[in-house]
Formats: C-alpha cells, structure tokens, sequence
C-alpha cells in the first residue's frame, strides 16, 4: 500500500499541470460545498446569537392564564394562581439538563418607584432569590449584590441596573440612596449591569418589540422575602433555567414545565409553558433549507464533472502505461496488485484534490465574511467529509480504468506501442 501511494505522488509530481487540471472540478466542487456550509453555519449561529445571546442558554418558564402571560396583580377570573411549592423547586433543580435555576416574582408598571420628586414608572420591579443575579448574567457595577442575611432578616433593600439608576438619579451614586416602592422605603445597596453575552441583540423596533426589552426603562430588584411587603396577596413566581447547552434548552424547558404544572388541576386555566426561543430559528432554518439544498447539488455537479475528468486520466495513463502493466505482470504481478495501484492513484489524486478544495473553501468563506458581510464558521465536520468523498470519488471513478489494467493481457500489453 505505501508503495502504491509512492508510486501515486511520484506520478502526480511528473504530469503536475495535467494532474492540476484533472483536479480542478474536484477543487472547485469541495471548495464551493465548503462555502456554502461555511455560510449556513454562520447565518445559523448569528441568528441564534440575536435570539438567546452568545452562549447564555436561559429559558423563560413563564405562568399563563389562558393564552397570556399572567400578570402581577390581576386575574381574567376568580380562580387563584397556582403557588410552587419547595418540593417542585427541588424537583425543577433535578431536571435532566438543567444547570441551575432561579425563581422569582415580577410586577410591570404596577407600583410607582420613588427617589424625592422623581418618579420611575414603565420599568419592572423584580422579587429574586440568590440565584437570580448568577443565572441571568448580572453582574455587581457599584455597591453590594444581596447577602443571606438580607433574605434572614427582611431586610428592605434594593438593586437597580444603570437605567433605572439614570432614570431615577441621573447619574448620581444611588448606594446608600433611599427610594420608595409602593409607599415602602428601600436602601439601595447596589447597581447591577448585565453581561452583553447574556442580552440578544436588538437592531431594530420590531426586535425590540419581539424580545419584549422593557429592561431599556429600568428594572429594580429585591429581595423575594420581601415581595410581600408591596404586595397585599400572594402571587405566583416565574422561572429561569439554565441549560447545559443551546441544543438541551427546549428539552429541559418543556421537561421543567411538565414539573411545574403536576399540581395544577386539569381544568384550570393556568398553565406553566417555557418560552421557546429556539422555535424561530427552526422556522428559518426550514425556509432556507430547500434553498441550501439546491445550492450543494449544484455545487455537486462540479464534483461529478472532476469525477468524469478523474476517469478519463486514468483510462488515458492506462494506456500510456500499457507495457509496463504486460512487464509486471510477466514477473508475476496479480490483477489485485494492479487494480490497487491504479484505484490508489486516483484515490491520491482526488484526495490531494479535495484538501486543496478545503483551503480554498475556507479562504472565500473568510473572504465572504470580510468583504461581503456574510457571516461564516468553518465546520470541521464538514471538512472532514469533503476530502472523505473526494477519495470516494477517486476510488469509484477510478474503477473502471483500474479494472481494464488489471484484465489486460500480458503479452498483448508486451507486444504495443
């Protein structure tokens, strides 16, 4: 085998400018497939990126009444809101896929946010336990994040993120500021920022509008031990889970879910659903699917012409070599010996083919991401099956020469020209 392999670069290397051409469908159909998967791949990643942010995988596990979302403070009917009880937080913890997750309170434009004369509404005022801030990507800008003893002792104390904080004090330190939520007095005790991973991204109004980004106005947090302190009753919570991975998120979303509506009558119009992100982006991959799909047939139609080109070298070297198969096979050469030097040398050929492909593919694909504004990543995956099919290729192409050189006669191939 590694003589034959020999004997294929050796060839390769004495017709360079034949071989190059013979390779050249081969280059230009890998080159185009690796293109074009390239592209898709990006395109699939950036979309995922505008939908969920780089990387957070977070999923909204959020309480609806009918086909709403269930707000704070209201109800379509008399039915109460179904409460979680400890035993399906724990059991939501031990969901399959489910890194962590945090619970938590939420109320929109409910109460009017207080510092003196300045008023804060159309932001949200959010009760959250201690995994909140962790699980949703936020981070500490100024002050303190709340400490256990702030959840022990009821502590009435506050986060607000830098909208809020502008909204409210314009751009003053708020640490140490008292402000009032629904006639309550809050210490501030920090400012909260979110990590840009964690926020997709908004690029016009109909993604604003799409994302739901009322974070823009402002948001303040505090403890969910004190959320009965604004509120009169009690209200249900929502959930964020964190997945293990972007392919995981639906799974564990649904399967939590499941969990949190075991104690919800049948015929309530209450029910838990997790807020399927992903959904969108199946949707668009499935409108340019039929489109991908033509755009590699035709770019596989290069590699059955560099196919047909790859026989008819090799038919060609078979008969330029017609006297040294008849000389091998004088000295005792088998068929087998013959047509595996033959399907190696066509294997080699279009192998050395289809990685010179993979470089160029890779190359217009940056090209296209720099120049054009498409939006590329290179798949590994993909690259390997490229130069696998190339030597697919070779080896199926290069049958029929290998065949007739391996069926010649050898004193018939002794006797030509």
């Amino acid at each position: 085998m590694l003589e034959n392999i020999r004997l294929a670069f050796q060839g390769v290397w004495s017709h360079k400018m034949r071989s190059f051409l013979t390779m050249l469908g081969i280059i230009i159909g890998i080159a185009a497939i690796i293109a074009i998967v390239s592209s898709i791949k990006g395109t699939n990643e950036q979309l995922k990126e505008s939908l969920i942010g780089a990387g957070n995988n977070t999923v909204s596990v959020d309480l609806y009444e009918g086909d709403s979302t269930y707000g704070s403070g209201w109800s379509m009917g008399n039915a109460k809101p179904p409460l979680l009880t400890k035993e399906q937080k724990e059991a939501v913890l031990a969901v399959d896929h489910v890194v962590t997750a945090t619970f938590y309170y939420k109320s929109e434009s409910v109460y009017n946010v207080y510092y003196g004369t300045t008023t804060f509404q159309g932001g949200t005022i959010y009760g959250i336990d201690q995994r909140y801030l962790s699980t949703n990507g936020y981070h500490i800008r100024q002050g303190r994040a709340f400490a256990q003893r702030d959840y022990d002792k009821y502590r009435k104390v506050a986060l607000l993120d830098v909208n809020a904080v502008e909204n409210l004090f314009s751009g003053k330190n708020p640490v140490g500021e008292i402000i009032e939520i629904g006639s309550e007095p809050f210490t501030v005790v920090g400012v909260i920022e979110q990590d840009s991973a964690f926020a997709p991204k908004i690029n016009s109004y109909e993604d604003y509008m799409d994302y739901n980004y009322n974070g823009a106005i402002g948001t303040v947090m505090i403890p969910d031990t004190d959320w009965p302190i604004t509120n009169e009753f009690d209200q249900p919570q929502f959930v964020i889970i964190k997945a293990d991975s972007t392919d995981n998120m639906t799974r564990a979303g649904n399967d939590v879910a499941k969990v949190l509506n075991q104690n919800i009558p049948a015929k309530s119009t209450f029910t838990y659903k997790a807020n399927d992100v992903l959904e969108r982006f199946r949707e668009s991959q499935q409108l340019a699917e039929s489109t991908n799909i033509q755009l590699i047939m035709i770019a596989s139609i290069s590699l059955l012409v560099g196919g047909i080109g790859v026989m008819n070298i090799m038919l060609v070297s078979v008969t330029e070599r017609t006297r040294e198969i008849g000389l091998k096979k004088a000295i005792g050469a088998k068929k087998s010996a013959i047509l595996g030097q033959f399907l190696t040398e066509a294997a080699v050929l279009t192998s050395i083919g289809g990685l010179m492909g993979v470089a160029l593919g890779v190359g217009l694909s940056k090209l296209m991401s720099r120049f054009a504004g498409i939006p590329s990543a290179i798949s590994v995956p993909a690259i390997l099956v490229a130069v696998g099919f190339s030597t697919f290729i070779g080896i199926i192409f290069g049958l029929l020469p290998s065949v007739q050189a391996a069926k010649l006669n050898p004193i018939d191939a002794l006797r030509s020209d």
